[in-house]
């Protein structure tokens, strides 16, 4: 008995605590059925009296956020994949190689993970404005091209491969870059795929860095197109139900990659690569 309440009383929070992540979502979906009148509506309604469609497809048609969502995946997906190839040659390195200072230079390269996003932005914009990349998804993916997360993650799965897989292959005669990508990766792929999908979440959502580099309207990301709509389309929060229509529009890709993919990202959040 006592453990059947244990039971039941765990799926019991598990369930609120899954109602009370989704419902945001939930929310902002049956809004943007509504008509103003019904959002602000008091006590508010779960359900409207007759859902408004067409706000899904007056969103769609006001802005061009097919190529908002285009420019996102597009911009993440590169960055990601620059992003994979570095972290993994550094973490490589850090692990596989022998040189003077080499802890040292692994706590700078952390202690950088350390300062305000916000302190770079300043550097990073005479960088490319002295190279012509601003305005340019060019510019935006180079500036993304280093994750000191990525480098930890990496290093610490690398650290839990035995050193007599990698030693039994160097006496095969295999080169650094194959011992990597035929060893070391196929032992610690649920790392990968935890970053990969991270990083990709965290490039596609990425919001004020865009803001500064991107001003022409093709080259938007759906973040900054949103911004954009809210304040022309949206005229500053009053067509709420098509705000809410544009804001799922923005939403809907993430949550279908995490469906797709999260067998993945739990195997590789709860992989011993993780581990210190």
């Amino acid at each position: 008995m006592k453990q059947l309440f244990t039971y039941t009383t765990k799926h019991f929070f598990l369930l609120l605590f899954s109602f009370v992540m989704i419902f945001p979502f939930l929310w902002m979906v049956v809004s943007a059925l509504k008509t103003k009148e019904e959002i602000f509506q008091f006590p508010p309604t779960l359900w409207p009296e007759t859902p408004m469609w067409h706000n899904f497809i007056d969103a769609w048609q006001l802005a061009p956020f097919g190529q908002y969502i285009f420019n996102s995946a597009y911009t993440a997906i590169a960055i990601v994949a620059i992003q994979v190839v570095n972290s993994a040659l550094i973490a490589y390195a850090f692990t596989h190689f022998r040189f003077k200072g080499k802890n040292l230079l692994f706590a700078i390269v952390m202690l950088t993970y350390m300062l305000p996003a916000a302190a770079t932005y300043v550097p990073s914009y005479v960088i490319l404005a002295d190279w012509n990349l601003l305005d340019t998804h060019k510019g935006l993916i180079f500036s993304n091209a280093v994750s000191v997360l990525g480098i930890f993650l990496f290093r610490q799965a690398f650290m839990q491969i035995p050193k007599e897989l990698v030693e039994a292959a160097k006496m095969d005669g295999a080169s650094h870059w194959r011992i990597l990508w035929k060893v070391i990766y196929p032992l610690s792929k649920p790392t990968f795929l935890t970053f990969v999908l991270i990083s990709f979440v965290q490039n596609y959502n990425s919001y004020l860095w865009p803001t500064l580099i991107l001003n022409s309207e093709e080259k938007q990301l759906v973040t900054t197109g949103l911004r954009q709509f809210f304040i022309q389309e949206g005229a500053y929060g009053i067509q709420w139900p098509l705000i809410m229509a544009a804001s799922s529009f923005a939403v809907i890709p993430l949550l279908l990659l995490f469906a797709f993919a999260q067998k993945w990202f739990i195997s590789g959040i709860s992989d011993q690569g993780l581990k210190g």
